[in-house]
């Protein structure tokens, strides 16, 4: 944004308006910056994925050191979405309003603090770090997305989503297969956490060094911060994508990151570390997932038909997991759960398309409100519905299946909302144009 507007209410047409992004009129030497931080970007995005997964490989080394029930587990990890939920806001507004460097180095430096504070080992310092970790990892994404928009052309807009998803679920895949092995024999948990925050704090000066002043500051009262989000927050095409993104994150963060250890170890009887590798099978299916469905979507110009593939690819390899495991190849309903859950990312693509390209970062910011909005309620809720169908005694495999109903019931739900969603490929503004 150029100067603070005056008049934010919403074009007649948002979802079919040209789409756009500085990336098309910069100066290469500009747009080549843009893309170096937006590297780095991808590196915080990575630790902070691994540190929302972590904990899931960590359980029973959780409850016993803050004696807590399933229900004050799932909870505890739950905060991160809480302070994620409003911080995405908050990213979001700042990245339109101040640009990329500082708020972003903000961000890691508050996850890294986070980070440290969770391995002290009390439970004061836990809940106030799983906070703190949930607000600084909300300028990971966004601020990738805003550093994508400045330095890929629209073009190549879903594809530079998708890489940075990437990016994120490798992070996902590291904090269960690589952390596993290591709390569990290298090193405590606690001086995990420790070390994950000094690395953090290291990256934090790179991105100050590397990202980009060159934003040209906005006038008006600060309050006006916030203003973008008239535009965002009226538009009902944002809630949709809002709600699909959100409704198709939660399977493999909440119900594969925090609970698919645990759950496999009922229904494979195998070893924790068994279950580890099987269970980061779905985030390795992200990292495939995210940028291969991207690329589809940009190369056929269209959202809508990759989306829904990707939705029926989750249902009908959620299902098999659920109930069919015996017969199936070890690791594979995990990998292509995980590769369908990549269609996630496309609303990201699609929120900043149906919205005008001056509030792109508010745009990303309002789509992550959204989404972990929608996991901050389910992440307690699940260990809720865990502890009431077991009645608080020791889980079994039966209570788990009860349970994923919920996931089943959520991808349903987004493909019943893809319906009411427009398309904002570039293929469908080519036939606008031509009509």
């Amino acid at each position: 944004m150029q100067q603070a507007q005056t008049d934010l209410s919403p074009p007649t047409v948002i979802a079919l308006a040209p789409i756009r992004t500085e990336a098309a009129t910069a100066p290469f030497p500009q747009r080549r910056a843009y893309l170096a931080a937006w590297g780095l970007c991808l590196v915080f995005y990575f630790l902070q994925y691994a540190l929302r997964s972590a904990p899931g490989v960590m359980i029973p080394e959780l409850t016993s050191a803050f004696s807590l029930t399933t229900l004050g587990v799932s909870s505890l990890l739950g905060l991160y979405f809480y302070t994620y939920a409003g911080f995405a806001i908050v990213a979001g507004a700042s990245l339109d309003r101040f640009g990329a460097n500082y708020p972003i180095v903000i961000g890691v430096l508050a996850t890294a603090a986070g980070s440290a504070l969770f391995g002290l080992g009390s439970i004061g310092a836990a809940e106030g770090g799983r906070l703190l970790q949930g607000a600084g990892s909300a300028f990971a994404f966004t601020g990738a997305v805003y550093l994508a928009a400045h330095g890929f052309s629209a073009k190549w807009l879903a594809t530079a989503v998708g890489f940075t998803q990437l990016a994120g679920m490798l992070g996902g895949f590291a904090g269960q297969f690589a952390v596993g092995p290591l709390t569990h024999g290298v090193i405590d948990w606690h001086d995990f956490w420790i070390y994950a925050g000094g690395a953090l704090a290291l990256l934090a000066v790179l991105l100050l060094v590397a990202t980009p002043r060159n934003h040209e500051p906005t006038t008006g009262p600060l309050s006006s911060i916030f203003a973008p989000y008239k535009i965002v927050l009226t538009n009902p095409q944002s809630y949709i994508c809002g709600a699909i993104g959100g409704l198709l994150f939660m399977p493999t963060t909440i119900g594969d990151m925090i609970w698919g250890v645990p759950h496999l170890k009922l229904e494979l009887g195998v070893t924790a570390a068994q279950a580890i590798a099987r269970s980061s099978m779905a985030p390795l299916g992200w990292v495939i997932g995210a940028p291969l469905l991207g690329y589809i979507a940009d190369r056929i110009g269209l959202r809508k038909p990759v989306l829904i593939a990707g939705m029926v690819i989750m249902l009908v390899s959620g299902g098999a997991i659920a109930f069919f495991d015996a017969w199936m190849p070890p690791y594979i309903g995990g990998l292509f759960f995980g590769i369908g859950s990549g269609a996630a990312m496309i609303p990201y693509a699609m929120i900043k398309e149906a919205n005008p390209d001056k509030v792109k970062g508010s745009a990303t910011g309002a789509m992550n409100f959204l989404v972990f909005s929608l996991s901050a309620v389910l992440a307690p809720l699940f260990g809720f519905v865990l502890m009431r169908i077991s009645g608080g005694a020791t889980l079994s495999l039966a209570n788990f299946r009860e349970a994923d109903i919920i996931w089943g019931a959520a991808i349903v739900l987004s493909l019943i909302l893809t319906f009411f969603l427009h398309e904002t490929g570039s293929a469908r503004h080519l036939e606008q144009n031509r009509t």
